[in-house]
């Protein structure tokens, strides 16, 4: 029995590692290419992976030619500001659809769901239209204008208050606090953890959010990080070397993110049953 069970662990372990080798692969490749000439990121040969000589010429290229420090704060303003309000109003919906019963709560909450089962391409010609009327093309509240709320925070957050006991309620309107002091004093706190995760979620999105911020920013000031990087590709033919440079050096945030909040993030991604 005994050694029943530790093959099964042993076979379970090889199986977690290739799958991790086989998702590190595009990220291996991406560095190896930063490093190589332009004739070798394009040949064919699968047997050459590795640079023949180790060139820096792609990053002194593209620290040349791209301003990564505007390209940082124009992703890190978008992820800041989406994190905001996706984590404040998800925050309020959320309590509100778990705790609070008024009309038409379950029309409402179905109109969230229904939002969550639709693609947020469909959203994108009405988004534009009313980002361009009220003049905010071309900014950052027009990069954060469609993710002022969530509507899947707004389920995530539902579903961390519906766990909490309803005696924390009771007990709370004993000592005469009102809807809002049970909120902010008692159940807010509680939530805590959910609401680093939906954070964490929400910039990572943000981060790699692509559509958007190339429809609603032309200007090359405004450009964040994706759409920037999406510019790199030419009609014809790319310089495959300092695109995937220009990638790497892009990813460094989110590489940072992810060591400070690593037990968040796992954290998150086991409580929502979610995956990105």
């Amino acid at each position: 029995m005994e050694a029943k069970k530790k093959l099964s662990t042993f076979v379970i372990h090889a199986v977690c590692v290739l799958v991790s080798i086989t998702m590190l692969i595009p990220f291996l490749w991406m560095v190896l290419t930063a490093f190589k000439s332009v004739p070798e990121s394009t040949q064919v040969d699968p047997f050459i992976i590795f640079p023949t000589v180790w060139r820096t010429e792609a990053f002194t290229a593209v620290m040349e030619n791209m301003n990564f420090m505007l390209l940082y704060k124009n992703t890190l303003l978008l992820i800041f500001f989406r994190v905001l309000c996706a984590v404040l109003t998800a925050t309020l919906a959320g309590y509100a659809f778990a705790r609070l019963n008024f009309k038409g709560k379950n029309v409402m909450f179905s109109l969230v769901l229904f939002q969550m089962m639709i693609p947020s391409q469909i959203f994108i010609i009405p988004q534009y239209i009313m980002v361009s009327k009220i003049g905010a093309l071309n900014s950052i509240f027009g990069l954060v204008f469609p993710g002022l709320v969530t509507a899947f925070g707004t389920f995530l957050l539902k579903q961390a208050y519906m766990t909490l006991p309803k005696d924390l309620e009771e007990a709370a309107r004993l000592d005469g606090c009102n809807i809002p002091q049970t909120f902010v004093f008692i159940m807010a706190p509680l939530a805590r953890s959910s609401m680093v995760a939906l954070g964490i979620f929400t910039a990572v999105f943000a981060f790699k959010d692509l559509m958007w911020p190339m429809i609603v920013n032309t200007e090359k000031d405004m450009l964040t990080l994706s759409s920037a990087l999406a510019k790199m590709q030419g009609q014809y033919a790319t310089n495959f070397p300092q695109l995937m440079a220009a990638s790497l050096i892009a990813c460094l945030p989110m590489i940072v993110i992810y060591v400070i909040f690593q037990k968040q993030f796992i954290e998150g991604i086991a409580t929502s049953g979610g995956k990105l």
